[in-house]
């Protein structure tokens, strides 16, 4: 019963997220796409709600979970395609438990166990997909590999912060040297990991930009070079995508009335670039990046402005420990894994690398003593 509660659960929630997303979107053919796919999910749910009502004549249909309505309020602010790869996870361990329940029953595979998820993964390769409309979207640089989203980048980039100056901080005081020294230490390392990260971001991006802007100058001068070539390959890449050819012609010839429009859509089925893509500025990802891990990097330091010795020290362990559960408990929202496994998970971590540092630098100022 445990099972099939957990799974209804799962059902309104997707529900709830496809509905909420197709909301916001503005090309008509994805919203319909994403709201059939809210519907369907919500007969799944009413399905499995009669099954238990087979045993509990008084079960009722759950709303959206807390995990839900978070996801959707923090894609507000960070972009919504964390929720598009959180939905994408959710088919992938559904298609394959369908599997499975079908083999283990030695029932037929239909062969369409996998649809939704075929569905889930063009949407999020799909251009028109309205996704990326948070506040530091665009600010994705070097980490968006990882998740290929900025709340990911957010939380990546403040425990990158955290682990890295407790480590740094907890060697010191290990040492043991002096309150003031360990600020001081504490704060240079805040310094010289915030200026890295952003000069890293800045690097990635500005890089990215100058090539794409490369490779844009070169198709235009090809497009002015040759248009009928260049009409011609727009015209293959519709029907790569499966357009038939007099369908495809004519959409590339209708293109290629206005060179604007021409250029867009060689950027976009030739290049794969986007319009996010172009748009991002290097200086403005190089600020996020330093505020997300000096964000990150001060939990550990504060409490030596104002207190000393092991009180200072233990208010900094457990400001960081807290920190670490936040940051982990964070990472459920992708990973839909119980929040108290991961933030205690990102707690022993982090916690261990500061002990091994802490005994390092123990051991170094016994010998410098000595």
């Amino acid at each position: 019963m445990n099972n099939l509660t957990k799974q209804l659960q799962i059902e309104v929630d997707t529900s709830f997220l496809y509905d909420s997303i197709a909301k916001i979107q503005t090309d008509q053919s994805m919203k319909r796409v994403l709201t059939s796919l809210s519907e369907i999910e919500k007969r799944h749910a009413e399905g499995i709600l009669k099954k238990i009502r087979t045993t509990d004549p008084e079960m009722q249909m759950p709303g959206p979970s807390r995990r839900a309505r978070t996801q959707l309020f923090l894609g507000k602010f960070f972009g919504y395609d964390s929720i598009i790869s959180g939905l994408s996870n959710v088919e992938k361990n559904v298609a394959r438990s369908t599997v499975m329940n079908k083999k283990k029953e030695g029932k037929e595979l239909s062969g369409l166990e996998h649809n939704h998820l075929k569905i889930i993964e063009a949407i999020k390769s799909n251009q028109k997909m309205n996704v990326s409309s948070g506040l530091l979207s665009r600010f994705e640089g070097r980490h968006s590999t990882v998740g290929g989203n900025a709340l990911r980048a957010a939380v990546l980039g403040a425990n990158d912060g955290l682990v890295s100056n407790l480590s740094l901080v907890m060697g010191i005081a290990g040492a043991a040297a002096s309150d003031q020294t360990i600020m001081l230490t504490g704060i240079a390392g805040l310094l010289a990991g915030a200026i890295s990260m952003a000069l890293g971001e800045w690097l990635s991006v500005q890089s990215s930009t100058e090539l794409n802007l490369n490779q844009i100058a070169l198709e235009t001068e090809e497009l002015e070079n040759s248009p009928e070539e260049e009409q011609k390959e727009l015209a293959l890449l519709y029907q790569a995508k499966g357009m038939d050819i007099k369908t495809s012609e004519d959409l590339a010839a209708k293109t290629f009335e206005s060179k604007e429009k021409a250029i867009e859509a060689l950027i976009v089925e030739e290049l794969g670039l986007d319009k996010e893509e172009l748009s991002g500025s290097a200086w403005e990802a190089a600020i996020a990046s330093f505020i997300l891990f000096a964000f990150g990097a001060i939990i550990p330091v504060f409490p030596y402005f104002f207190l000393e010795g092991y009180s200072a020290m233990l208010l900094s362990i457990g400001s960081a420990i807290i920190g670490l559960f936040v940051i982990g408990a964070s990472i459920t929202l992708f990973t839909g894994r119980s929040i108290i496994f991961s933030g205690f998970r990102q707690v022993l971590f982090g916690l261990a690398a500061a002990a091994v540092t802490y005994g390092i630098g123990a051991l170094i100022g016994v010998s410098m003593a000595g």
